[in-house]
């Protein structure tokens, strides 16, 4: 029976993650403080791996995921790699007909240009590339495959929306994706511990998440010398942001989701790109208060330019 129990506990994550934790109840009420003029609704979730504990705000509330469901595609991928279904040197065919706007490379890849499968779960991980992630979608099996994988893992509201049979209504109201920020943060934490799918895939996906191009929102404020697994997903009125850090004195993991913004710039001040950096910011010298670091000055600089002259 000891096995037995030992063996659903390493299948079924989701369910693993969902057991109590103690609350860091001073951290929960600095983020509830942290997120409280939010013009939108907004929700946190932080897990210190070292010590157990952890801080939720409408950490179990579904939010869109926009590109943050581009993790559960990976892990999904992976998955069928495991089954012997798909390898990472897979040899596969770029061609014109699957050109998708919005962020990454391969839209910009001449027809007929050859590339595998490692290629297309690293653009889309590390540059968010929606053409290969379409791909990598359809690839998994589908979005009625994916979330058959995401419900096997004990997860309730992680889903993928777009494309996917029966899902037309709620992708209306949520777009491509939706999560909890406790769930996927259960989904970071399983791969950082080497626990999902087996140690092996667990380590190449972790590799992957390590990678982002967009380190100028809730990465800006971590050392860049210390490790971070990220995702970001974006979508007008609605940011989101998935952070593993490897610090020193111990991992920590947070999600940050927004819905209903007020403010759907694009610019680097908008609102909920200000709330990633600043409890970004936050956990960082919580975590970590003897470390003294600061971004450098200017550094904000380098991604809106100089600031116009009165």
């Amino acid at each position: 029976m000891k096995k037995l129990h030992l063996l659903l506990c390493f299948l079924v994550p989701g369910l693993l993650f969902s057991q109590q934790k103690e609350r860091d109840i001073n951290l929960e009420g600095q983020l509830e403080q942290l997120l409280s003029n939010f013009n939108g609704t907004a929700g946190v979730y932080v897990y210190n791996i070292a010590t157990g504990k952890e801080a939720a705000i409408n950490a179990d509330t579904i939010f869109p995921t926009a590109s943050v469901i581009k993790v559960p595609i990976l892990v999904t991928l992976f998955n069928k790699i495991q089954e012997g279904q798909l390898h990472l040197n897979d040899s596969l065919v770029y061609t014109e007909d699957r050109i998708y706007g919005g962020s990454g490379l391969m839209q910009f890849y001449k027809d007929s240009t050859g590339t595998d499968l490692r290629t297309l779960a690293a653009l889309m991980i590390t540059y968010s590339d929606n053409v290969t992630s379409l791909w990598s979608q359809e690839l998994a099996g589908g979005g009625e495959e994916i979330n058959r994988f995401m419900e096997s893992l004990g997860l309730e509201d992680t889903r993928v929306n777009s494309r996917t049979k029966g899902r037309e209504e709620i992708w209306k109201k949520y777009g491509w994706g939706q999560t909890t920020p406790r769930e996927m943060v259960s989904i970071l934490v399983k791969i950082r511990n080497r626990e999902l799918i087996n140690e092996a895939a667990s380590d190449e996906m972790y590799r992957m998440l390590t990678n982002s191009f967009y380190t100028e929102y809730a990465l800006s404020q971590i050392p860049p010398y210390v490790q971070t697994a990220a995702k970001q997903g974006m979508v007008n009125r609605s940011r989101s942001e998935l952070v593993m850090v490897n610090a020193p004195g111990g991992d920590y993991v947070f999600y940050i989701a927004t819905k209903d913004n007020e403010d759907m710039s694009w610019g680097y001040d908008n609102e909920a790109f200000e709330l990633q950096r600043m409890i970004s910011a936050h956990l960082w010298n919580y975590f970590e208060p003897e470390s003294g670091w600061k971004p450098a000055k200017g550094a904000d600089l380098l991604i809106k330019g100089k600031e116009e002259k009165n």
